[in-house]
């Protein structure tokens, strides 16, 4: 192998942004954790000082959301997300509908958490539109003040931020996490060439 291309592949010592509410992280392609295996997170709380929340973007699961809330229609096959191994007992929310729930809170341009639960409610069992533009996730990612920074700098995670917040609600798995390595210019293209599970080669 080309030492050039073996350096392109290997190489995940490459500098990265600084995160912030609103910034992705994306998982370097050697994490093996199942949770976190090409996972792409969005940081949705993020201080100096305090801990960090993130949600993570692209691992579905086996449940649909009337499945785990009793109040939505049984007919009404909604996927739910893993938002991450911390809380399972918790359910969050993304949206790009704010003028539709109250309290909702931006996280980035267009892009909202939470809002009135009732009213999510309501839009659900009422049949509107959610592809694209309302996600649900059970459990959420977090990291203890200042171990996001130790982690990045150790090259767990590459940061970086979304042209557009609106798209983040449509597409998943691992087809997600190339299109956002795509993204981040020719540096990371290492990255694509390395398999999922290395085993199965």
């Amino acid at each position: 192998m080309p030492s050039d291309l073996r350096s392109s592949i290997f190489n995940i010592d490459i500098t990265t942004g600084s995160p912030e509410c609103g910034s992705l992280l994306v998982a370097e392609p050697f994490l093996k954790e199942e949770c976190f295996n090409h996972a792409v997170i969005l940081l949705v709380d993020h201080g100096q000082g305090i801990p960090t929340m993130g949600l993570t973007l692209n691992k579905i699961t086996h449940y649909t959301l009337d499945q785990i809330v009793d109040e939505v229609n049984d007919n009404i096959n909604i996927p739910v997300y893993s938002g991450g191994p911390v809380g399972d007992d918790r359910m969050f929310y993304l949206h790009t509908l704010p003028g539709l729930f109250k309290d909702s809170i931006e996280v980035a341009n267009g892009l909202y958490i939470g809002g009135d639960y009732a009213h999510v409610l309501d839009y659900v069992n009422s049949g509107y539109p959610t592809d694209g533009l309302l996600r649900f996730y059970v459990g959420y990612s977090g990291w203890e003040t200042n171990q996001l920074e130790t982690e990045i700098k150790q090259n767990v995670w590459a940061v970086t931020k979304p042209t557009d917040y609106t798209q983040l609600l449509s597409g998943t798995g691992d087809s997600m996490w190339h299109k956002t390595v795509k993204s981040m210019g020719p540096q990371y293209r290492g990255w694509l060439l390395h398999p999922q599970n290395p085993l199965a080669n």
